[in-house]
């Protein structure tokens, strides 16, 4: 695992993608959202208050899903970046005479405050700095908390990239993380126990115009060896056409697309007591410690 930033994510288009607003969820995110919700059966404890990091871009349907399996608990709404957390904060909330406002309002509760899960749907392969994200997700847990999030992983639109390949054509997509360096981030920022799992979600489409409808949905591309000028119509119908190569019989010919789902979650342990790299002893402390086993 490298130390540095993702070297295929333009940091200043990560930054535009994070300060755009959304008000609608991706289907895929908020169909990953319902998976890692059944997820949440294999873990015992049952948190009293919970943080959503981006609800709208990882999915609004998750609010109502940890709503009802912890009614008790308070929810904070978070977000990376500041305009997004207040627009988050609106999408999530519910009419006055929705259940879901009675059973687990949101709360008024600081930023700042430690929740018991941090949920985090779908965004941290969009993150040009993973690493300084994953200890925000740290820094905002209270001890034993757990984390739970999902990403994309590096077999993701395999067909496209082959297909871009072919044709000579720059990178659909930046790289995408393997699961086992997830794990070694989550390590390295303080999580305990990680444990990682990923699964395969192949998409079919009817046509190129919806294909690419649903990957803007999703994110984009932040590769910086990515086309930098603007295409005019004649590329879009040659992409069109080239899309139309994803066509797979088994599907009745419509165009296929794979997805490599990352889950995973941690625990936040306590704090660990520092202690001294190395004891410094003075000559004369020395000679007084010998003295003193003599005697």
């Amino acid at each position: 695992m490298s130390d540095h930033r993702p070297p295929t994510i333009d940091p200043a288009a990560a930054a535009r993608w994070a300060r755009r607003p959304q008000t609608v969820s991706a289907w895929l995110h908020e169909e990953v959202a319902r998976r890692m919700e059944q997820r949440l059966d294999w873990i015992v404890r049952q948190p009293r208050s919970w943080s959503h990091w981006e609800p709208v871009r990882g999915g609004l349907q998750a609010q109502d899903l940890l709503a009802r399996r912890y009614p008790g608990a308070r929810c904070h709404i978070s977000a990376a970046v500041p305009s997004e957390q207040a627009l988050a904060q609106q999408a999530a909330a519910r009419p006055w005479w929705h259940p879901a406002r009675w059973s687990a309002a949101l709360a008024a509760q600081p930023a700042e405050a430690a929740a018991e899960l941090l949920w985090a749907n779908m965004t941290l392969h969009m993150a040009a700095d993973p690493q300084a994200l994953i200890r925000r997700w740290h820094e905002a847990l209270a001890v034993d908390g757990f984390l739970m999030f999902s990403c994309l992983g590096p077999d993701t639109l395999r067909e496209l990239r082959t297909l871009y390949q072919a044709l000579g054509w720059p990178a659909p997509a930046h790289e995408f993380t393997d699961m086992h360096d997830w794990g070694d981030m989550l390590v390295a920022a303080g999580f305990a126990e990680p444990v990682m799992d990923m699964e395969r979600i192949e998409l079919t489409f009817e046509s190129p115009e919806r294909l690419l409808q649903e990957l803007r949905e999703l994110g984009r591309n932040l590769h910086p060896a990515r086309f930098a000028g603007l295409r005019g119509r004649g590329w879009r119908g040659q992409l069109h056409t080239a899309l139309r190569q994803l066509a797979d019989p088994s599907h009745e010919g419509r165009l296929k697309l794979s997805f490599e789902i990352i889950y995973g979650h941690a625990f936040k342990p306590q704090p660990r007591l520092a202690v001294a790299a190395e004891t410094r002893l003075s000559l004369d402390d020395m000679r007084a410690t010998l003295r003193k086993q003599r005697s």
